[in-house]
């Protein structure tokens, strides 16, 4: 990571003294409100003009969900492209995995900062882990089920005539799914997390994201025809990238910091994902540089969308979250009595003015 410090200047009104000793004061804080004092320089300018002084990135972690993929593109777009301390960040992107508890992890103050999926959030919430939602990645979940093309299934309203459907049973979006589809005839057996099986079972589906398995499949001579869960109405906002309420009440500016920062290197990533990919591929060397680049092309469609252009990129609705509040409580994932949905989500540090919708839940 670049080791870039920004400057800050500004007058404070304390003795003459020579020079090392006021810097030195300056930055163990002695008497002056902000970062720099007043001192005659090597030509002997006056008392009362300012003094750079520069002040270390304050250092924060990022805890990922997963392992580092092409949907945390802008988070690495951000490190790799100096954006993070071009703001005065230092930020530790650490990779997630199987049974990584992101929400319960920010909600606790063990981490600043955290990405994960706007169902969780809610689900967190009515748990008593309580986060807030600061900027939203993906307006579009990539959230799919895997048919066959020879099976002629071409909706998820008829995904019951597939023989097998392996999925997460008890995640949100299967509760939905399993709610609004139905799978009376349908074998339901845990997701392996990789497409072996479907190559070998013309009956099969399976749970994917649109970003990754079907270039898998195709890779290894399967024909996917990829069934979007949203097109069924269930669409959380997916890579929000969260925090707790506290640090949004105590230190406002360091959450801003990280939101433009975030938002900026994901702008950067839609635009060219290259140096991005490079720096995922180095963190897992199980993504190449193919699966990559087809993930950052299906993110374009899923991060910009006729409702939010580049320029507003991150940005949520209060429907939205409602909506998907509604959805939970239907499929018996939280209570109603545990929620308080204005209280998930904020777009009080995004860049840009908000427009109708955009009411800050924060």
């Amino acid at each position: 990571m670049a080791d870039r410090k920004i400057r800050v200047s500004t007058v404070c009104t304390e003795p003459v003294v020579p020079l090392l000793l006021s810097l030195l004061l300056a930055w163990f804080g002695t008497g002056c409100s902000d970062d720099t004092t007043t001192t005659p320089d090597a030509d002997g300018k006056a008392d009362g003009e300012a003094t750079e002084v520069i002040r270390p990135p304050t250092a924060v972690a990022l805890q990922l969900n997963w392992f580092p993929e092409a949907e945390h593109g802008g988070f690495f777009a951000a490190e790799e492209h100096g954006l993070f301390d071009e703001v005065g960040l230092d930020v530790e992107i650490r990779p997630g995995g199987p049974g990584t508890q992101v929400v319960a992890q920010v909600a606790t103050g063990r981490i600043q900062f955290g990405v994960t999926n706007a169902d969780r959030v809610l689900v967190g919430q009515a748990a008593g882990a309580k986060t807030v939602a600061v900027m939203a990645a993906m307006q579009v979940s990539p959230r799919c089920v895997l048919v066959h093309e020879n099976s002629g299934i071409e909706s998820l309203k008829n995904l019951g005539r597939v023989g097998t459907l392996a999925i997460s049973s008890t995640a949100t979006w299967s509760l939905f799914l399993q709610k609004q589809v139905d799978l009376e005839g349908v074998q339901l057996v845990p997701y392996a997390g990789n497409v072996s099986q479907f190559l070998l079972q013309d009956d099969f589906a399976q749970q994917g994201y649109s970003i990754s398995e079907p270039f898998v499949a195709r890779a290894k001579g399967g024909r996917p025809r990829v069934l979007m869960v949203s097109d069924l109405g269930f669409n959380p906002y997916t890579s929000v990238l969260i925090t707790r309420p506290e640090l949004v009440r105590e230190q406002p500016e360091l959450v801003r910091r990280m939101v433009v920062a975030s938002v900026r290197g994901w702008q950067e990533y839609l635009d060219d994902p290259k140096r991005g990919n490079q720096v995922i591929h180095r963190r897992n060397e199980e993504m190449g540089l193919p699966i990559l680049a087809f993930g950052a092309r299906e993110l374009k469609r899923l991060c910009v969308t006729d409702e939010v252009s580049r320029e507003r990129l991150g940005w949520m609705t209060a429907e939205r979250w409602q909506q998907l509040a509604a959805q939970l409580v239907e499929t018996g994932a939280i209570e109603a009595d545990n929620l308080e949905v204005g209280r998930a989500f904020t777009n009080g540090f995004l860049p840009g003015k908000p427009t109708r919708g955009d009411a800050d839940g924060g």
